[in-house]
């Protein structure tokens, strides 16, 4: 059993990490990018997402997969400054940065759905669970073309990957991460059901 004073002394550091992965998960990067491009605001096409996948429904590939790189740094930009200072603050400072981008302050809280993000995080975490996470999102993607469900897939296979490998606070991080990835997902599982989601390259 830890130390409560231990942990108290611990407590504001880690509080700390919470904040800074949340600021800088916050930076909506979709939305800037299209903007700069001079494509307005990518919250008014598809799906209102500023994730790479509704970028890339502007037709501008290149700006799609920028939005991807960008959304995935900021995950493991967080993890590996605060893992300076420790890996309890990098497993912090990883889950602030996913609900910045999922909930950021600067558009009131309604932002993406997290999965480069969750990706970046556990690159910086765990790089075994982001070769699991690969592998299924590109399996599924590729028969597919859904990257909602490719994206659930892979949420589910992480945590298993990550416990087989022993990984157990990572798993534990990703189990919490991937329960909220699919809630984020939820209208997508619905349509999925219907038959109405879109596959990836479809543009409107």
């Amino acid at each position: 059993m830890p130390d409560p004073i231990s942990w108290q002394l611990a407590l504001p550091y880690l509080i700390a990490a919470l904040v800074f992965g949340y600021l800088l998960g916050s930076i909506p990067f979709g939305l800037l990018i299209t903007r700069l491009a001079g494509l307005g605001d990518v919250r008014k096409i598809g799906s209102g997402n500023i994730g790479a996948t509704n970028v890339l429904r502007t037709g501008r590939k290149g700006l799609a997969a920028l939005t991807l790189l960008a959304d995935a740094l900021k995950g493991v930009v967080a993890v590996l400054v605060a893992g300076l200072y420790g890996p309890d603050q990098a497993v912090a400072a990883g889950l602030g940065a996913f609900l910045g981008h999922l909930f950021p302050v600067w558009l009131g809280f309604k932002g993406g759905k997290g999965v480069a993000t969750y990706l970046g995080v556990l690159v910086a975490l765990a790089w075994q669970g982001a070769l699991a996470f690969a592998l299924a999102w590109l399996s599924v993607a590729i028969v597919t073309r859904y990257s909602s469900l490719a994206a659930l897939v892979a949420a589910v296979v992480v945590p298993v990957a990550l416990y087989l490998l022993n990984h157990v606070q990572a798993a534990e991080l990703f189990t919490l991460m991937s329960v909220i990835v699919f809630f984020k997902h939820r209208a997508n599982i619905a349509r999925l059901f219907k038959g109405t989601e879109t596959r990836i390259g479809a543009k409107g």
